[in-house]
C-alpha cells in the first residue's frame, strides 16, 4: 500500500480549520472513493481531479484510491480542496516525493486543463494555516496577493497543476499557461448588496454638503464614538449625501482590522480585484428588498454566507428608505447591534461572523415623500403607521436621531465658506478618537459607544451638576434606561471632540436632544 499525506483548510463562516488529506493506494476495484464528510461539490472533485491529471500529462493509477479528510467529524464543503488531493494522490503514486508535500498547506480548484482557479476565502484560509503554526501554502496565482498579506509565511503560487509538480519534482517549470481571464475571477460584489464608493461622481467630501449645520456636526460625533444615527426629511434635504461621507471622516483601518474585513469580503466573493487588502472603512448600502438572509448572513445546508452587517464590518451599513425594508430584516439587527457578531445555525453545521458596524438609517416623513409639508396628502394615521415599521427596540438602539429640513437659498449660496472640509473633520475625530483610547487603555473597548452599561455609570459617569436634565428625563419616564446608557457614551464622545476631561452639562444636554430627535 502506497500512503501519502498534505493538508488544505476547511472553512466555516470566516474560520478555518486545517484539514489532513489523506491519499492511499490499495487493491481492489480500480476508482476513487472519498471520506469525511464531503459536500455535492467536494464529491465532485473526483472527475475534477482526474481530468486535470491526465490533461497535465501524469498517469492516473488504476488501482483503488482512497482520499480521507481528517478530522472526519468535521464538514467540509467547497472546491478549495482539489489540488490538495491531486497532490496527495500523486505523492502516494510516487509521481513526486512523498516528503515534499508533507509540510505544505495546499489549496485552489483545479480546471479540467488542469489549471489552478482561485478560490473565495484565500485570506481566511492563509490566516488559519498561520495560526496553526504551518509556514508554507501553496495557492493559485491569482490569490497571491491575498495570501502575501499574512506575515512570517512562505507563499508559493502557481497556475496549473502540472507547473506545481515540476516545482515539487525540483524539475524547471513549464511554459507558463495564459493567464486566467479575469471573469472568472470568484470576486464580485455580493447579491443584495450594493457598495457605494466614488464612482464617475470623484471623490467625496463633506464640503459638497450645503447648511446641514446640525447633521454635520451628528456625522462628527457618529464618526468619533461609532454611535449609530437616523436622519428623517423630506427628500433632497441632503439624507445620502451625508451618510456617504461618514467614511471620509473616520481613519484608516489597522493592520489587524483591515485583514479581518478583507477575509470577510473574500469568503463573501466581494473583494475588489485591484484592492486585496481594504485598508478604509466599507460602506454597504443593501437595496430595500433585501432579505433577512441577505441582511444578516444565511444559505443551505453548510454552505453559509455572510450578510450586509458583516460586509459592513468595522465600517457603515447604510439603510436608506429605512421603512421600505422589511420589518423582519430590521429587527433582525437588534442582536448584532448588541453583540457586533451574528451566529447562523443550520441543521449541518453553524457558523459565526463579526459584525461590529456604524448603521445609518434615512427615511422620508411619510409614504408620499412630499418635498414640502403642506403639500403632503397622507393622513396623520398614515404617516405614523409608514414611521411605525422602525421598531421601538431598534430606535432604542440608535444613538443619534436628526430630523432635517430642506436648506435654505442663503444657506446654499454662502456655506461653501464656512462648510468644512472632511480633511479637517476628520484629523478632529482622530484627536477625539486618541482621547477616547487613552482613557479606555486599560479596557477591552476601543470605542464609547462600546462601554457596557454597568461599567459606564460605574466608571464614566459624569458629575452630578452635569447630569440634571439627563435624571430628569428618567424620573419623568421620557427616558429608558438603554436611553439612558446611550446618552452617557454620546456625551463622553462630544467631551472628546471638545478635548475635555469629562462632560459638562451641555455635552449632557445636546446628547439628550440627539437621543430624543428634538433640538434642544
Amino acid at each position: 500500500m502506497a500512503l501519502a499525506k498534505t493538508r488544505s483548510v476547511s472553512l466555516v463562516g470566516v474560520e478555518g480549520f486545517v484539514v489532513d488529506v489523506e491519499a492511499a493506494i490499495t487493491s481492489g476495484v480500480p476508482g476513487l472513493h472519498l471520506v469525511g464528510l464531503p459536500d455535492t461539490a467536494l464529491n465532485e472533485a473526483r472527475d475534477r481531479v482526474r481530468a486535470a491529471v491526465y490533461n497535465s500529462g501524469e498517469d492516473w493509477p488504476n488501482r483503488h484510491v482512497t482520499i480521507s479528510l481528517f478530522p472526519a467529524s468535521l464538514p467540509k464543503r467547497g472546491s478549495i480542496f482539489d489540488t490538495a488531493i491531486a497532490v496527495a494522490l500523486m505523492a502516494a503514486a510516487e509521481a513526486i516525493p512523498p516528503r515534499s508535500c508533507e509540510g505544505l498547506v495546499v489549496i485552489g480548484e483545479l480546471g479540467l486543463d488542469g489549471r489552478l482557479r482561485a478560490v473565495p476565502g484565500a485570506l481566511a484560509a492563509v490566516l488559519a494555516a498561520s495560526q496553526a503554526g504551518c509556514t508554507t501554502v501553496v495557492v493559485p496565482s491569482a490569490n497571491r496577493a491575498e495570501a502575501e498579506l499574512v506575515d512570517d509565511l512562505q507563499v508559493i503560487s502557481a497556475s496549473s497543476l502540472r507547473g506545481l509538480l515540476c516545482l515539487l519534482r525540483d524539475e524547471p517549470p513549464p511554459i507558463e499557461e495564459a493567464e486566467e481571464p479575469a471573469d472568472a475571477s470568484p470576486h464580485s460584489v455580493a447579491e443584495g448588496m450594493v457598495l457605494s464608493g466614488q464612482g464617475n461622481r470623484g471623490p467625496l467630501d463633506l464640503a459638497d454638503v450645503r447648511g446641514q449645520a446640525e447633521a454635520r456636526r451628528a456625522l462628527e460625533i457618529s464618526a468619533a464614538g461609532g454611535h449609530h444615527l437616523f436622519f428623517t426629511g423630506p427628500p433632497g434635504c441632503g439624507k445620502t449625501m451625508l451618510a456617504e461621507r461618514l467614511p471620509t471622516l473616520m481613519p484608516p483601518l489597522d493592520r489587524e482590522e483591515a485583514l479581518k474585513v478583507t477575509a470577510i469580503h473574500s469568503v463573501a466573493r466581494a473583494l475588489p480585484s485591484d484592492q486585496p487588502l481594504i485598508t478604509r472603512p466599507p460602506f454597504y448600502a443593501p437595496h430595500h428588498t433585501a432579505s433577512t438572509a441577505a441582511m444578516v448572513g444565511g444559505g443551505h445546508g453548510r454552505h453559509i454566507q455572510p450578510g450586509a452587517v458583516s460586509l459592513a464590518h468595522n465600517g457603515i451599513l447604510f439603510l436608506d428608505e429605512a421603512p421600505e425594508f422589511q420589518r423582519t430584516a430590521l429587527d433582525a439587527l437588534r442582536q448584532p447591534l448588541e453583540e457586533g457578531e451574528v451566529r447562523i445555525s443550520r441543521i449541518e453545521g453553524a457558523a459565526c461572523f463579526p459584525a461590529r458596524f456604524t448603521l445609518v438609517l434615512a427615511a422620508n416623513p411619510c409614504p408620499c415623500a412630499a418635498a414640502k409639508q403642506v403639500d403632503c396628502c397622507c393622513a396623520p394615521g398614515v404617516r405614523r403607521r409608514y414611521l411605525n415599521k422602525l421598531s421601538g427596540p431598534l430606535l432604542d438602539r440608535i444613538d443619534l436621531k436628526l430630523e432635517l429640513t430642506p436648506a435654505s437659498r442663503a444657506e446654499l449660496r454662502y456655506d461653501l465658506e464656512f462648510a468644512e472640509a472632511s480633511e479637517v473633520v476628520a484629523e478632529r475625530v482622530l484627536q477625539a478618537r486618541e482621547r477616547t483610547a487613552k482613557r479606555l487603555a486599560d479596557t477591552p473597548w476601543r470605542f464609547n459607544s462600546e462601554i457596557p452599561g454597568p461599567e459606564l455609570r460605574r466608571r464614566f459617569t459624569p458629575p452630578p451638576e452635569a447630569m440634571r436634565a439627563a435624571d430628569a428625563a428618567l424620573q419623568n419616564g421620557s427616558l429608558s434606561v438603554r436611553g439612558f446608557d446611550r446618552i452617557l457614551r454620546v456625551a463622553w464622545t462630544i467631551a472628546d471632540l471638545a478635548g475635555r476631561d469629562q462632560p459638562n452639562e451641555d455635552d449632557v444636554g445636546g446628547a439628550l436632544a440627539l437621543w430624543t430627535g428634538r433640538r434642544p
